[in-house]
Order: structure tokens, then C-alpha cells, then sequence
């Protein structure tokens, strides 16, 4: 039976692998994070600070996990901007600890990264493109993609992006954003000329839990089937819960004056990953649609 360590699983996707890992009856899986309590339920876990070096060697070496998944990482892309040190320190040097935890058990390691590694001139981008960040978010997740590269180590490297569905105590991704400002009839201002992939937490997971079973390596973009604008995304959302839509106004990212700059015509092409894996991502209306199902039971819990 393969051993799974999944590292940040009090994530959004860190808690959608480990659900799915735990119905599939056939690994045996440790989970971790930062927080002291797991926020899975029936689940093995362990406390994880994957910045401290003794305390990441001390848990791969007790748990001797064959792949190691880390969803950990600081993604407020306008906080690392303003906080490099703090994302350095987790998105970078936490890598580290874990790849060098990894070598000693001989270990597997999966990790994800970002469509922030491009600038977003171009957009629609393939595995084989040039990174070229433009903030420093990017800077730290394709420093974390080039430790793993380096590092003799079997991986994946799984990049993708606007990440949204339903979880346990998770910070508002944008689809809950938008929910919660139009449930309450707000107005919210959303940016139409940022353009990517939206993705479902659980399309990804799904792809994860099928590298896993491939054993698959090397780089893969794993995104949503379709790319829309972050208005056109709203929009989307607005029609399936019948808001209205008029509460969405269109504006430009440069309003914003935000700290880091975005990559404004982002998106991947996914055909590696579909081929290879075996997976069909959701587009946005049928994944706007099973996120609201999801988000129904969720708040019927």
C-alpha cells in the first residue's frame, strides 16, 4: 500500500485530496498543516510547520511516505509583495525542507505553482513556454518549481490558477467573493481584462489523485477547459444562483492600484495533462454549477 503525506491539508485543496484520498480505500495517508487541529474529519494527522526544518524531517522520517503532495504556500499575491521575507520563507524554504526530508526516504514529491510565473502578455500557455514573473509571488513559486528541479528528486510540478470551490474553515476564494456580496444584493467592481482558467478544486484534486496512480512526473498546467475574463466568471456565477447581474460593474486592473502586478492575459492549455491523465476539466458553467451544489450542502451542514 503507497504512503501519501499531503502537507497543507487545511487548505482548499489540501482538504479536497485528503477527502478523496480517503475514499479511495487503497493508500495509507498522513495529513498535515500549520494549525493545530485537522479540519478533516476521520483522518490521521499531524502538526506541520514546513518552515522548520527538524520539525518537516521529523514527520517524513516517522511516517516514511512513498509521495509527499504539498499544497502548502502563502498565495495573497499582494501580501508577498509587501512581506517577501514571510513568502520566501514558506513558498521557497519550505520546499526546500521538504525536498531535502524527501532524499532521505526517498521520497516522491508533488507540488503545485502558478500561472504567475508568466507576465501574462501572451497568455494561453503550454509546458513548454519561458516563466517570466512579474511579481514577486511568481518570483517565489518559480524558485520553489527550479529547487525541485535540481534536486535529483522524482516530482511533479502542477501549475494552475483562479482555484475556487468549498471548504472548511478557507479563506473567501473569489467565486464565495462574489456569492456573498451578490446574496446581499452589494456591488462589487471585477476586473474584465484579467483573463485564465477558472478551476474547480475538485477537478484538480482528481488530477492529483490520478499522478499518483500513473506515477507521473515532470511539469503539467492543470486549469479549468476554458478561459473567460474575471468579469465573465462573475457573470457566470450571477446567472446560476439568479443574482443580478447588474451588481457586477466592469472595471480595468489599473484602478486597483494594487501592490503586485497580475498577469492580465494568463490561461493554459491543458491537452498534456488531458491526454496523460486521463482527466476532463470543467468548463465554467458546469463548474459554477457543482460548486453551487456544494456550497447548498455546505451551508446546510
Amino acid at each position: 500500500m503507497k504512503k501519501v503525506l499531503i502537507v497543507g491539508s487545511n487548505g482548499l485543496l489540501g482538504q479536497k485530496i485528503s477527502k478523496l484520498f480517503s475514499l479511495s480505500k487503497i493508500y495509507q495517508f498522513l495529513t498535515a498543516s500549520i494549525e493545530s487541529e485537522s479540519y478533516v474529519d476521520d483522518v490521521d494527522y499531524v502538526q506541520l510547520d514546513i518552515t522548520n526544518r527538524k520539525n518537516v524531517i521529523g514527520v517524513v522520517e516517522d511516517f516514511e511516505p512513498d509521495v509527499i503532495i504539498n499544497t502548502a504556500a502563502v498565495t495573497n499575491v499582494d501580501f508577498c509583495e509587501t512581506n517577501k521575507e514571510i513568502a520566501w520563507r514558506v513558498n521557497v524554504k519550505g520546499v526546500e525542507n521538504l525536498a531535502y526530508a524527501a532524499k532521505i526516504v526517498g521520497a516522491k514529491v508533488i507540488h503545485f505553482s502558478s500561472d504567475y510565473v508568466f507576465d501574462g502578455k501572451k497568455g494561453s500557455y503550454t509546458e513548454t513556454d519561458i516563466p517570466n514573473p512579474a511579481s514577486y509571488y511568481g518570483r517565489t513559486k518559480l524558485a520553489s518549481e527550479n529547487v525541485l528541479k535540481i534536486s535529483s528528486l522524482d516530482y511533479t510540478i502542477i501549475r494552475t490558477m483562479i482555484l475556487y470551490g468549498v471548504g472548511k474553515n478557507v479563506k473567501d476564494n473569489f467565486a464565495i467573493w462574489v456569492y456573498k456580496n451578490l446574496k446581499e444584493n452589494k456591488s462589487i467592481k471585477v476586473v474584465d481584462d484579467q483573463f485564465g482558467n477558472p478551476t474547480l478544486v475538485d477537478d484538480l484534486a482528481y488530477a492529483v489523485l490520478r499522478i499518483v496512480e500513473y506515477d507521473r512526473n515532470g511539469l503539467y498546467h492543470i486549469a479549468g477547459s476554458e478561459i473567460v475574463s474575471r468579469y465573465d466568471f462573475a457573470i457566470a456565477i450571477a446567472n446560476q444562483f439568479g443574482f443580478d447581474k447588474k451588481l457586477i460593474v466592469p472595471i480595468k486592473t489599473a484602478i486597483l492600484k494594487q501592490s503586485a502586478p497580475r498577469p492580465l492575459r494568463s490561461g493554459f492549455i491543458t491537452l498534456k495533462a488531458e491526454v496523460e491523465l486521463g482527466i476532463k476539466m470543467s468548463n465554467v458553467r458546469d463548474g459554477v454549477k457543482m460548486f453551487a451544489g456544494q456550497l447548498q450542502n455546505y451551508l446546510n451542514e
